[in-house]
């Protein structure tokens, strides 16, 4: 995996969190590729596209960036910030669930804790598109996407580690709960795929 630039020539932190995304296994429904990382927010980044997909159909999109800057940016609180994305498509009457937002931010705090992503600086968004068809598009049936964006800042665990690799695969999980896949039942794994 590669990054903004070349990671033989980047601060070891990075180099070292850019191999331990590489190592992460995701579930098996999720299809990873390497995006280009955006180059004014932060000197180092490395960015990831996931796609849910499950019998051929795509139930959610997203995107995982890691950003890296040695300066320590006030606003950060940390030398790395997380920027994620997830965007899936619901049915009708979840959409319309005035709780949707709350529950929808719930399940971004359950991945980071379920993964043991220590996380500090957690914010973001929920929002709900209702599409509606009208004149010649009036009859296919109203849908809504939710979009979940958020950034937050990755914490050194109990140990006193940086795991960013727990950071991936909490956004992983969130994907997949977007995506309405259920919980992989206690103590299986997901054969997944290794980020190309």
């Amino acid at each position: 995996m590669s990054s903004t630039r070349t990671v033989g020539g980047s601060p070891p932190a990075f180099a070292a969190a850019v191999t331990a995304i590489g190592d992460v296994r995701l579930r098996s429904e999720i299809v990873l590729a390497e995006m280009p990382a955006p180059a004014r927010i932060a000197p180092w980044a490395v960015a990831l596209t996931g796609d849910v997909v499950q019998h051929g159909d795509e139930l959610a999109t997203g995107r995982f960036i890691l950003l890296h800057d040695p300066s320590v940016p006030e606003e950060w609180g940390g030398d790395f910030r997380v920027v994620s994305y997830a965007r899936a498509d619901l049915e009708a009457e979840m959409g319309a669930d005035p709780m949707l937002g709350q529950v929808g931010w719930s399940w971004l705090e359950e991945a980071l804790a379920e993964a043991g992503a220590a996380a500090a600086g957690v914010g973001g968004t929920v929002t709900r598109v209702l599409s509606e068809g009208y004149g010649a598009l009036a009859h296919r049936e109203a849908s809504v996407d939710v979009e979940l964006r958020a950034s937050w800042t990755p914490r050194p665990g109990a140990d006193g580690t940086l795991d960013v690799g727990a950071h991936l695969k909490a956004w992983g999980d969130l994907l997949c709960t977007v995506a309405g896949l259920p919980p992989l039942p206690e103590g299986v794994s997901a054969l997944g795929r290794r980020p190309r």
